[in-house]
Parts: C-alpha cells; structure tokens; sequence
C-alpha cells in the first residue's frame, strides 16, 4: 500500500475538493481559455497550481494564462520575478499589467472598492487582450460563506459570490474552482509548499468587514463544527413558504 507524505495528502486533499468544484458546478468546458488572477497571496498561487496542473489532463483540453495587475498608488510590493517563475514552472504564460485608482472622481464609493473595482476593470480588459473566455478567481470556501453572512448582516440579501457567473454584457464567465476548499486546507498548502509571502501594506485594509466576518464564521464553529456545510447547503434549501411573503 502507497505511503503519501504530509505534503502529498494536504495536495490531495484540496484537489480532491478542487475537482469536485469543477464537476459540480460545470466550470470548465471543452476549448476555454481562462485567465487566472495572480496577487501573490497563498489563494490565487494554489489555484494557478491547480489549474495549470488541470490544464495538462487530456479532457476537457482548455488552456491557462495568469495575470499579475500591479495598482501604482497602493504600497503592495510583490516579487514580481518570483510570480512569473512560479506561473512558468507550470507552463503557464505571465502577463504584468498596471493601474491606479483616483478617489476624487467618486466620493461616495470607498476607496477599497474603487481599488477593487479597478483591479476588476483592468482583469477583464487583459482577459479580452489574451483572448480568454473565462476568467478564475481565488476565493474558496470561507470567502463565500462570509460573503454570504456580510450580504446578510449589511445588505439584507440572500447572496454570494457564485461559483459560476455568466456575465453576458462582457461576453466572460467568472468561474471560483475553489469554492469547495475550506481556507484551513489553503493555508496547510501555503505552509508545506512553502509559498514565498508577498508584503502587504494597504492602508484601506481596516475599512473591510470580512476580518470581523471571520470571527463570526469561526464561532459559528465553534457551536457547531458542522456549520460551514450547513450555511453552505441553506443555499440550496430555501424554504420560501417558511419566510414572510412581502406580497401579502
């Protein structure tokens, strides 16, 4: 009987979970061409690893290529060379891009939104450069879930970030492969594959909700450890005639 090292069973754990996304909710089809967003953080270098691991299985045949969007007026320093190595070693092509952001043109937006409004704006302008039909985002399992709560707490919807998004108006789809990875299992890979740390600096990085979001998800756990697949399959349970109808 094989004998897998510590290394081998987180990999295979989180691909396990990584394929069963892909499966799942159809992300990925015959002749895509899928740009993955690179930031240099631990999600989006495993999901390039997963990808361009995926990328060389006979079907369905579909290529890779990865972007680095640097924003000039944020002091977020990333060893740029590090990426473009780490992407070829995969056999996936590297493409540096830059952009910025001025508050002044819309005050009643924050300015991390409009950072990552830009960054969003700038993603899908490489993605028609490269002549992609799908873009990958690193956001797993607990970024969905939080998002889910925070919609709910700040919003009042019953909403994510889907697994799949098919934006018409842009002719893209968003795919988020990930979805199914717990972040515990992303940060075991991060540690065992020894993921060169990026140097963060971001000085709107308080102004988000989602660190607090974290806190609540984990107590969450913490009453139930079970919790995160409940919330997960609430979605797909929705029992319409058990909550108040606003056209009564």
């Amino acid at each position: 009987m094989a004998q897998f090292t510590e290394e081998e069973k987180i990999y295979r754990r989180v691909e396990t979970r990584f394929s069963k996304g892909i499966v799942k909710y159809g992300l990925i089809e015959e002749g895509d061409k899928i740009l993955v967003g690179l930031s240099g953080g631990k999600d989006s270098l495993a999901l390039l690893e997963l990808l361009g691991r995926r990328s060389k299985i006979l079907k369905p045949r579909f290529s890779v290529v990865t972007v680095y969007i640097a924003m000039t007026n944020i002091p977020y320093q990333s060893d740029v060379e590090y990426l473009k190595s780490y992407a070829e070693s995969f056999g996936v092509p590297f493409v540096y891009s830059e952009t910025s952001f001025d508050e002044s043109t819309d005050t009643r937006k924050s300015r991390c939104f409009l950072c990552s409004w830009n960054r969003r704006k700038a993603l899908f302008a490489v993605a028609k450069e490269q002549g992609c039909n799908k873009i990958a985002l690193g956001h797993h399992m607990d970024d969905i879930l939080e998002t889910l709560l925070m919609n709910q707490v700040f919003q009042g919807a019953f909403s994510t970030m889907p697994p799949k998004l098919v934006m018409r108006k842009f002719d893209m789809t968003v795919i988020r492969p990930m979805c199914l990875i717990p972040e515990a299992d992303l940060i075991a890979l991060a540690e065992v594959r020894n993921f060169k740390k990026q140097k963060k600096n971001c000085p709107f990085e308080t102004q988000s909700h989602r660190s607090e979001m974290k806190k609540v998800l984990r107590l969450f756990e913490e009453m139930n450890p079970e919790a995160r697949y409940s919330l997960w399959g609430s979605m797909n349970n929705i029992q319409s005639e058990l909550l108040p109808d606003e056209n009564i």
